[in-house]
């Protein structure tokens, strides 16, 4: 870990179309995986369905760097399957015919400038942009379905 490593870090969990369920900022020096559980617990009550609103993945997808089998066991415990890439291993896992919808999701905020490169000090400041991003990807994503 680089510790001087100066920026911000944008920390996204969509659904399958792409649309963005939950996002954190930390600093660009910290570990994916210290959001993983974070980002989880943010995602809200899904609900469209009769009887008790869904609050949890079945299963979660992740790239190399949300590796950690302690982290494998917490969302065991919560009854979501975890898919997540394991480190040192050769590239070919098929996660990536999936993982590019987080992609997208992560290209289409960093098209706002302010989200790109960041000017401001506030973290408060730059996390509500990161919020408003958000709900314009949903809004084209509901504007699109229409």
């Amino acid at each position: 870990m680089d510790r001087r490593k100066t920026g911000s870090k944008h920390h996204v969990v969509t659904d399958a179309d792409g649309t963005p369920l939950a996002a954190t900022l930390t600093g660009a020096n910290r570990h994916d995986v210290t959001q993983l559980l974070r980002l989880v617990d943010a995602i809200p009550a899904v609900r469209g369905q009769v009887g008790r609103p869904r609050r949890r993945p079945r299963r979660v997808q992740g790239d190399r760097g949300y590796d950690s089998e302690p982290h494998r066991r917490k969302l065991r415990r919560r009854g979501i399957e975890p898919v997540l890439a394991k480190r040192r291993t050769a590239h070919g896992s098929g996660l990536g015919v999936f993982r590019w919808v987080v992609e997208r999701t992560l290209s289409w905020l960093h098209q706002n400038r302010r989200l790109r490169t960041r000017y401001e000090r506030r973290d408060d400041t730059h996390e509500a942009f990161l919020d408003l991003g958000c709900a314009m990807i949903c809004w084209n994503v509901l504007h699109r379905e229409a």
